[in-house]
């Protein structure tokens, strides 16, 4: 007893003034803790919750009659109570095990606050008969699996193993070996232990020990036997274990005086000893011992950091003594409340540096280790070239290269102290792909390595780490990083894992627009990529995007070729200006040897025209309005880079036939000028024949013999009519290079026809004079001599005419009542008057729309014709000072019906 030395690392927070709340109306039986909270168990059968503090929580009747044992479990937040109900039947015992979920009330309306108790059981049956219980454990397991062991006088032990609340459980009986001679020998404790998978049991009796505190000591038992012993005078009342401290209640045979003493037993100390009354029961909860009385008052102990404070010191005396193995080994057991830097200041010299490595690897162990704190121990490793260490602790299977230090730390110090395989292990195990392609590509050049990683993530992840280090992968594996995104961006990789292809997949995969920036330097590449995507995927939501880029690069006259110097590059435009796809594939230059490689690079180039020409055409089709690329950007890029074919078909496209053939005229192409109007010039088709005046004023403005030419183009204006001949004379008269000859057989035609015109024309005015003679003589008959009506029938009943009978000027008869309430105008020339009037007021409205006039106007070919025509119809008329036509009668004119 003299032995253990006394330090005070405990403290004092209740002191006996506490007690447990009055609502604990009866005697406390039974006690558990677990979940922040403490349940008793009276001999009333009620339970009541004690929350921190001692504060009154709340209580229910668990049973009848008292309850015996009880358990609050760790995983799960239910209460196993043991207790006496009421006995229905003689045959049945009253005793019953019971399971109530803490976490459920019973329903609204109860009369007190019951959580809700999902199973009860009856532990004897015919098969477990009847005795006292003398011990009582719950071990959970995984959840919902619990294992339940009732300890009874006679030696025998009932588990119950399963899911209790679903009663999906079974049962079994052990039976303790008796070795005192006895029949039996009552269970007076129960321990479980876990040793790997398997699960052992240990049963404490009379005669067989597991921990045992007699008189003269305490003793250990093993599963082999008995174990060490400590000697403490005095009898055991309670024993406990909290946090590494041994806890006893002694009680001096001579004074009868109860103590309770708390044991260090690695440093053989008394971390805190006190004197108290009758203790009935001990528990562990909040971190804090709490000791309950006979006469329900309670008392707290809770552990000071004091203990850190006493170590140090002894530690600080150790160091001062220069034994640091024996110092550091002090300063260990500090972690948790000495600071560390305290501690790593002492041992940074180079002497100290296993002892220093000694207690960072502690700390890390306990994971209170900061990113300094991984960063000197990795160097301490690396120092000490302790590759071993460096493995263990970064390669160890239990999980501390994931949890106990900080991993970014950890790689940056391996990779700077040359440990490539260390840092990469740890950047795998973590998942920082980035760190781990980063060590591949920067210090080990290890390219095929970092794209078969690559290949091996998750998509998405596998997209991110491509942004980031595409441009290092295009440099030196095209080929292969071209095929890992064209698995990233088309259906290939995941409709084979998914075993289907579904076309709405391909809107939920990366585009390729997000990949362009890796090709910054690699534009070669960059067109291989996108071709063989586009080969692939028809219906790309980016395609437009796509589109736009291949036409940059298809295009462009110099797709940066690294190879050549600025000199080969304007060599090679000069050049360009002579030679055609044919002379490129067959013609060799005349000049340098080197004229090979600019011969190559032009071959390249007009192949690249020619793919630009067919993507203009195939991603604007006829059957569609708006081409899959950006109109504007095309147009822009064709005149950047001298690409006629693609200018002309674009202009055709928007129907800019104007700048189509402006084109040729520019080229001074005069063949594909005249077959481009031939084609865009014909207004049945669509086209403009307004062309064929542009084309003819060019060759009027040309300045040299292009009569044949010219004689085709007036073949064209002379079938469509498109001009006057005055407009063509007037035209051809700027080309001082132009004879008569060429307009001769055109102006002999035309005034031909004119003449042929001019005879109809003139018939045409004889007929009209004659019948304009004939119709004003009648109408002065009309006016002037009466008409005698001679018909003899209705017009519409065909009946004999018979009075009242109504003769319209017409010559047309009819009988009143065949006309009904119309007796004004005749009803068989009615119709067509109307038409006539109707058509009058039409051209009458007609000529108040200036806009229309000058419209037509316009689009005609001939505007003095459309003039004619609204003179001759009067709808152009002469106006007096008061704006009346001069040809409109004041009065009324007057119809048929007014005779």
């Amino acid at each position: 007893m003299y032995q253990w030395r006394k330090f005070e690392f405990f403290e004092e927070k209740s002191p006996q003034k506490s007690s447990i709340a009055e609502e604990v109306t009866g005697k406390i039986q039974c006690c558990s803790s677990g979940r922040g909270k403490i349940v008793v168990g009276c001999d009333n059968g009620s339970v009541h919750l004690i929350d921190r503090g001692l504060k009154y929580v709340y209580g229910f009747q668990a049973h009848a009659c008292s309850v015996m044992f009880l358990q609050q479990l760790k995983q799960r937040n239910f209460l196993v109570t043991i207790g006496e109900d009421e006995q229905t039947s003689p045959q049945q015992s009253p005793i019953c095990l019971k399971v109530f979920d803490l976490d459920k009330m019973q329903p609204e309306g109860s009369s007190a606050t019951t959580p809700l108790c999902i199973q009860t059981l009856r532990i004897f049956t015919n098969q477990y008969p009847e005795a006292k219980i003398t011990s009582f454990l719950v071990f959970e397991d995984l959840p919902p699996v619990l294992h339940i062991c009732i300890g009874l006088d006679s030696g025998n032990i009932y588990c119950i193993k399963g899911d209790i609340a679903r009663e999906r459980i079974s049962r079994l009986q052990l039976q303790v070996e008796s070795v005192s001679g006895k029949s039996s020998d009552l269970i007076t404790g129960l321990g479980f232990r876990v040793d790997g998978r398997a699960l052992q049991l240990f049963a404490v009796t009379p005669a067989s020990e597991l921990i045992i505190g007699r008189p003269e000591a305490v003793y250990f038992y093993e599963v082999d036997g008995r174990g060490p012993c400590w000697a403490f005078e005095g009898e055991k009342k309670f024993l406990g274990w909290f946090r590494g401290y041994l806890l006893c209640v002694i009680t001096d045979q001579r004074t009868s005086n109860n103590t309770f003493n708390i044991y260090d037993l690695k440093n053989r100390l008394i971390a805190h000893s006190i004197a108290v009354k009758d203790v009935s029961h001990m528990l562990c909860e909040w971190g804090n011992i709490i000791l309950i009385m006979s006469d329900k008052t309670a008392f707290q102990q809770a552990d000071a950091a004091a203990t850190a404070e006493v170590l140090r010191k002894y530690g600080d005396h150790l160091y001062g003594k220069q034994d640091y193995d024996e110092a550091m080994a002090q300063y260990i057991n500090t972690i948790g409340h000495l600071e560390p830097s305290y501690v790593i200041q002492k041992f940074l010299d180079a002497q100290r540096i296993y002892n220093l490595t000694n207690y960072l690897e502690k700390l890390h162990e306990k994971g209170l280790a900061s990113k300094d704190h991984t960063t000197l121990l990795l160097n301490c490793y690396t120092k000490l070239k302790d590759i071993e260490k460096l493995n263990v602790f970064i390669k160890s299977e239990d999980g501390i290269g994931e949890h106990k230090f900080d991993v970014e730390t950890a790689i940056r110090v391996c990779r700077a102290a040359g440990y490539h395989e260390h840092a990469m292990y740890v950047a795998k195990k973590a998942g920082r792909h980035e760190w781990y392609l980063k060590i591949l590509l920067e210090d080990l050049a290890m390219y095929d390595e970092a794209l078969e990683y690559i290949s091996s993530l998750e998509p998405s992840q596998a997209g991110i780490t491509i942004k980031e280090y595409g441009k290092i992968l295009v440099e030196h594996k095209p080929i292969e990083t071209i095929e890992i995104l064209l698995r990233l961006c088309t259906e290939e990789g995941e409709s084979a894992k998914r075993g289907t292809s579904n076309g709405a997949y391909i809107s939920m995969l990366p585009s390729p627009v997000d990949f362009l920036n890796i090709f910054t330097h690699h534009p070669k590449s960059l067109m291989d990529f996108l071709e063989k995507y586009t080969s692939k995927v028809k219906d790309s939501p980016a395609q437009v995007e796509i589109h736009n880029t291949l036409l940059e690069l298809y295009l462009s006259i110099d797709l940066n070729f690294p190879s050549m110097s600025v000199d080969d590059i304007d060599e090679l435009n000069l050049k360009s200006r002579s030679l055609t796809l044919d002379s490129a594939s067959g013609v060799e230059s005349n000049g340098k040897l080197d004229d090979g490689k600019i011969m190559d690079k032009e071959k390249d180039r007009l192949v690249r025209r020619k793919k630009g020409l067919s993507l203009l055409k195939s991603a604007w089709s006829s059957d569609v309005e708006h081409p899959l690329y950006d109109v504007d950007l095309a147009i822009i890029l064709c005149e950047m880079n001298a690409f006629k074919e693609g200018m002309l078909f674009l202009y055709e496209k928007l129907k800019l036939y104007k700048e189509v053939i402006a084109c040729y005229m520019q080229a001074h192409d005069h063949e594909g000028l005249i077959a481009c109007c031939k084609k865009l010039g014909v207004s049945s088709t669509g086209g403009d024949p307004s062309l064929w005046w542009d084309v003819l004023k060019y060759f009027g403005e040309l300045g040299e013999d292009c009569s044949k030419e010219v004689k085709e183009v007036l073949t064209y204006i002379e079938r469509d009519d498109i001009l006057p001949p005055i407009i063509v004379l007037q035209t051809l008269s700027r080309n001082p290079c132009l004879s008569l000859s060429v307009v001769k057989d055109y102006i002999a035609r035309k005034l031909e026809q004119e003449s042929k015109l001019i005879e109809e024309d003139h018939r045409s005015i004889e007929k009209y004079q004659q019948d304009t003679v004939t119709m004003r003589k009648e109408i002065q008959d009309l006016r002037t001599n009466a008409r005698i009506f001679q018909l003899s029938k209705c017009t519409v009943c065909t009946f004999t005419l018979d009075l009242p009978a109504v003769h319209f000027m017409c010559m047309h008869s009819f009988h009143q009542r065949c006309l009904g309430d119309n007796e004004k105008e005749c009803p068989v020339c009615a119709p067509e008057y109307r038409s006539v009037l109707e058509m009058k007021r039409s051209l009458e409205l007609n000529s108040k729309d200036h806009d229309r006039f000058f419209q037509q106007v316009k689009s005609s070919k001939d505007g003095f014709s459309v003039i004619a025509e609204y003179f001759g119809k009067g709808i152009v008329s002469k106006t007096n000072a008061n704006g009346v036509g001069g040809n409109q009668r004041s009065g009324n004119s007057s119809s048929n019906s007014d005779f």
